[in-house]
């Protein structure tokens, strides 16, 4: 159905580089179109149905870069370098004098292979997506300050599916603190989101990702992440802000005692559906992971959690931990999940669980008892529900900063 209404001409029309390996890898998305509830991994929301309804028909292209920043969204709270994503290309970017000579940021075109994507919006992401924006974290550089990245879009764009690729190297012995900021509001757009991570040897990666702004957007976000000896990564995800939010997470921990870190809170309400999704693939021996994932649903809202933890035959003496929980605050929200463990080592030390339900009414009576409002208690049992995710923020500005965007 997409394929008859598509002029390759005209989508391509402000692109010169590699244009016939973007039309391959379009026409394979047009083959596959956007993911439904026939396809497994997508069992608990049907995008394509999500997409015909918030956005008023596709504008498929590709932007030209824009160089104009919104200094509205400036964070004031801590020194931090800055980079600003305009719908998805590079435009202005300030490091920090402490941090200068450490790492490199740059925008280049993208590279293509003959390798097509078994998941349709990663090929879409690669035909659509105008530039890489790159960070290089050089050898044995530690970076003093958050990098903040400004993730913004504008209402002038020749499509309403913004599409953005950005690749984070840290070298051997290296170590950056990374937050990704969520400013989209401009409604009705379908933001499709590519990371690739590669954490060398000895070195350390804290990502944190913020979508908090109140939106009608439709948001995907697929990040690969390859993590090599001694190697730690720390994730953090907060998603409640957009109208529809699928945050997807595939990490190999390639080698002996690498880590991964997963923690995230969804929070939404007004009949809003938003996802996590994670692989963990425990490839080599004393690697480690846990993840920690929290859910609030209120006003007819609906959350998935899918979790995997895959622990291969070499891998031994792993330790995988994997816990989700979810809060319904009305009788109509709705929570489904699917946390999974695949072991074919032997010596291993792995659990999963999911639980779900509503807030403790003795509690409330409890508080309301020693003179608290019935809101204000509603309000202390939810904080200290997600708190406990916050606190397994390790650094100490970017914690403080979400603690006072949350007013906890």
């Amino acid at each position: 159905m997409l394929k008859e209404n598509q002029d390759l001409k005209k989508i391509f029309s402000n692109i010169t580089d590699n244009i016939s390996a973007r039309e391959k890898h379009f026409n394979q998305f047009l083959e596959d179109g956007f993911p439904s509830k026939r396809i497994e991994d997508w069992k608990f929301s049907d995008l394509n149905s999500i997409l015909d309804k918030n956005l008023k028909g596709f504008k498929f292209g590709v932007n030209s870069p824009n160089k104009n920043i919104n200094e509205n969204i400036l964070l004031k709270d801590f020194d931090h370098s800055k980079i600003f994503l305009t719908n998805g290309d590079l435009s202005y970017l300030d490091i920090h004098e402490d941090d200068k000579n450490k790492f490199d940021v740059i925008s280049e075109n993208l590279l293509f292979d003959d390798k097509i994507s078994q998941n349709s919006l990663n090929n879409l992401n690669k035909a659509l997506s105008n530039k890489l924006t790159k960070i290089k974290i050089l050898e044995g550089k530690i970076i003093e300050k958050p990098i903040i990245i400004y993730n913004d879009t504008t209402s002038n764009n020749i499509t309403n599916i913004i599409n953005a690729r950005s690749k984070i190297i840290l070298e051997k012995n290296s170590s950056v603190t990374i937050l990704n900021l969520f400013y989209n509001k401009i409604n009705d757009s379908f933001i499709n989101l590519n990371f690739d991570f590669d954490i060398k040897e000895n070195s350390n990666f804290k990502n944190y990702v913020i979508d908090l702004f109140n939106n009608d957007n439709c948001k995907y976000s697929f990040t690969n992440i390859n993590i090599a000896k001694n190697g730690y990564y720390e994730n953090f995800i907060y998603s409640a802000g957009s109208k529809y939010s699928r945050n997807e997470i595939n990490c190999n921990l390639n080698e002996n005692y690498s880590s991964a870190f997963i923690n995230g809170i969804i929070n939404i309400n007004d009949n809003k559906h938003h996802e996590i999704k994670t692989n963990i693939n425990h490839l080599s021996e004393n690697t480690k992971s846990h993840q920690l994932i929290k859910s609030v649903l209120n006003d007819q809202s609906n959350a998935a959690y899918q979790g995997k933890i895959f622990v291969e035959k070499e891998a031994q003496k792993t330790d995988g931990y994997q816990l989700s929980r979810a809060l319904l605050l009305d009788q109509n929200t709705e929570f489904n999940a699917k946390p999974e463990l695949e072991i074919y080592a032997d010596d291993v030390k792995c659990s999963h669980g999911s639980t779900s339900g509503n807030l403790d009414q003795n509690a409330i009576f409890y508080l309301m008892s020693r003179g608290i409002g019935y809101v204000e208690a509603k309000k202390l049992l939810i904080d200290g529900f997600i708190n406990d995710v916050i606190e397994k923020i390790t650094n100490k500005e970017v914690k403080n900063y979400i603690k006072g965007a949350l007013k906890l």
